[in-house]
C-alpha cells in the first residue's frame, strides 16, 4: 500500500460522478435505513510525516494509526491520543494479537517487524523479515502473523507468542491487502497479477491462485466468515465478490477511484470500500448472492485508508487538510 504524505496532499482529483438512480418504491427498507454516512468528527494529530493503515482493538477501545516514523495510538472513543509507538520507520501496518497482549508494526524502511506490549506500548522485539514490509495481519487459528513483503514477492510468517520466524511464503507477485478466514487459511491480494492467493497458513504453502477478473489489480479485502465471502477492491473502480471456498466471482459492484480499503460490518451487513478520490462506496450485502450499492459517502482527498470499530459502527480515516494530519469519523 503506497504510503500518502502532506506534501503530495493538494494534487487536483477529478472526480467522475456516477448517478444511481432507485425507484423509490423498490428500495428495502433495510437499504435505506443503511443511508446517512457522513463525517462527523476531525481528530487532529501533531507532526508532520506521511500516514497508511489504521486498525482498531476494539476490546481495549484503542485505535493504531500509522503516521511517519512512529504509530499514533487513540482512545477509539474519546479521540484522545493516549500513546506511541516509536522508531518504526517507513510504518505501514499494525496487527493486534490481544489473547497474547502483543501487537505488531511492518517496518518498510527497515524491513523489520516491531512487537511491542499492548498495555505499555514499549516494544519488546524487532524480527528481521524480507524487503519493505507492508501489509501485516494477525492470525488467531495459528497465533501466527504475516507480514507481506513489497519488494520480496513475499510473506513471513512470525510466531506471535515468541517473536520466531516460523517460515517464508514465496507469492510469485507483489502483495497487496489480506484477511484470515479464522480456520486457517489466508487469502492475500496480488495487485499486479489480478489474482487473489489462498494460503495454508500452518504448512505455509499457496493452495490456490485465483483470478480476481473482471476486477483488476485488487488492493483492498474484507471477509464475511460465515457466508465465506470475500471483498475485494479493486483500482479498476470495481468491488468483486469471491467465493472463499471455490474461487468463484459471484457479483462485481462499481465503487469509487483508487479503493485502498474495504470493510464488513456484519451486523449491518455492510461493506465499505475507501477510495483515494474522497469518498467510500457503501454497499450492502443482501444475501450471499445479492448485493446492492447505498450511497457514496464524501469524505476528503486522499482518505484511503480504514478502520472500523465494529462495536459503535464507526469508521475511522487518515488524511491531512491544510498541513494537518488528522484522523477521520465516519458514522451515521
Amino acid at each position: 500500500m503506497k504510503k500518502y504524505s502532506h506534501s503530495n496532499l493538494f494534487r487536483r482529483i477529478a472526480l467522475s460522478p456516477v448517478v444511481f438512480a432507485f425507484g423509490f418504491a423498490l428500495v428495502s427498507p433495510s437499504i435505506a435505513a443503511a443511508k446517512g454516512f457522513s463525517i462527523t468528527k476531525k481528530i487532529p494529530v501533531p507532526g508532520q510525516g506521511s500516514w497508511d493503515y489504521l486498525a482498531v482493538d476494539d476490546g481495549a477501545r484503542r485505535l493504531y494509526v500509522s503516521h511517519g516514523t512512529q504509530v499514533e495510538v487513540l482512545d477509539v472513543d474519546s479521540g484522545a491520543i493516549v500513546g506511541k509507538i516509536q522508531n518504526t520507520p517507513g510504518v505501514h501496518g499494525i496487527a493486534i494479537a490481544p489473547e497474547l497482549g502483543r501487537g505488531f508494526v511492518s517496518d518498510g524502511q527497515s524491513s523489520a517487524v516491531t512487537i511491542f506490549d499492548l498495555k505499555t506500548l514499549k516494544t519488546i522485539a524487532e524480527v528481521p523479515v524480507g524487503k519493505k514490509p507492508d501489509a501485516i495481519i494477525y492470525d488467531p487459528a495459528t497465533s501466527r502473523v504475516f507480514a507481506f513483503n513489497g519488494d520480496s514477492s513475499s510473506a513471513t510468517a512470525i510466531e506471535a507468542g515468541t517473536g520466531k520466524v516460523a517460515g517464508t511464503v514465496d507469492l510469485g507477485g507483489g502483495p497487496e491487502y489480506a484477511v484470515a478466514d479464522g480456520s486457517g487459511y489466508i487469502y492475500n491480494n496480488l495487485e499486479d497479477a489480478s489474482v487473489v492467493l489462498k494460503i495454508n497458513a500452518r504448512s505455509l504453502k499457496v493452495e490456490q491462485r485465483w483470478p480476481t477478473a473482471p476486477c483488476a489489480s485488487p488492493s483492498s479485502i474484507a471477509m464475511d466468515r460465515p457466508n465465506r465471502r470475500l471483498f475485494i477492491g479493486c483500482r479498476s473502480k470495481v468491488m468483486a465478490v469471491m467465493n472463499a471456498d471455490t474461487g468463484i466471482v459471484v457479483a462485481t459492484l462499481p465503487i469509487g477511484d483508487h479503493v485502498d480499503a474495504t470493510a464488513f460490518d456484519p451486523d449491518s451487513r455492510l461493506i465499505f470500500n475507501s477510495n483515494g478520490e474522497g469518498t467510500i462506496t457503501v454497499i450492502h450485502e443482501d444475501s450471499p448472492e445479492k448485493y446492492s450499492t447505498v450511497e457514496t459517502v464524501k469524505t476528503l482527498p486522499k482518505a484511503k485508508t480504514m478502520a472500523l470499530d465494529p462495536k459503535t459502527h464507526q469508521l475511522f480515516l487518515s488524511t491531512a487538510e491544510s498541513g494537518q494530519f488528522e484522523v477521520l469519523v465516519v458514522s451515521k
